[in-house]
């Protein structure tokens, strides 16, 4: 078999990018289906002011904090844990967030993800492949790398698994973007 070069494939590359990127923004902007993954707490002033108050640096914070395992088992540790709350803590650096900069992100992770799946097509596919073994490796590929990060948010963090099979359900229209992309433009 002679392989397809990733030079013939910047075209699918770039397009299903674009398309995913297109794709994001109507999930998010105009559908909306995420709106209800995030809750507003009651005392949002109060715990926003503790939180300044402790002066963390931008980072991942988890609470109670246990710095060695060994410690789980101490009865301070674990009235800390019975009294709550458990949870981890992201935050960011002050002021609004940089909407460009994270778009811009967003799009060269897409360019990333399109760029994995054009390699493993192009290892493993020739040129002249049919359209839906194209689109089933392609799809398999961008699917998996676009939704299975949130599945350990799930298991580790606590992450709602009603926001996980929603990010799910994102990245299978995102694989199904870029694999009929590849399909579609796929060398002949």
């Amino acid at each position: 078999m002679v392989p397809v070069s990733l030079a013939q494939l910047w075209i699918p590359i770039l397009l299903s990018a674009v398309c995913v990127f297109a794709a994001s923004s109507l999930i998010h902007m105009v559908l909306k289906w995420h709106a209800s993954d995030y809750r507003a707490l009651s005392n949002e002033d109060e715990v926003r002011a503790a939180i300044r108050k402790g002066t963390p640096a931008p980072g991942q914070y988890v609470l109670p904090h246990c710095a060695d395992m060994k410690d789980m088992a101490k009865p301070g540790m674990q009235q800390k844990y019975k009294d709550g709350p458990v949870g981890f803590l992201m935050l960011s650096p002050s002021g609004a967030p940089n909407m460009g900069k994270a778009l811009g992100q967003w799009f060269l992770y897409s360019v990333v993800v399109a760029f994995m799946a054009a390699y493993v097509a192009s290892r493993t596919l020739g040129p002249g492949t049919h359209y839906l073994q194209v689109f089933r490796v392609v799809g398999a590929v961008s699917f998996l790398t676009y939704g299975f990060g949130s599945i350990p948010m799930g298991i580790w963090a606590g992450k709602p698994w009603g926001s996980v099979i929603k990010d799910l359900a994102d990245a299978l229209i995102y694989g199904l973007l870029s694999a009929g992309v590849f399909g579609w433009l796929w060398p002949r």
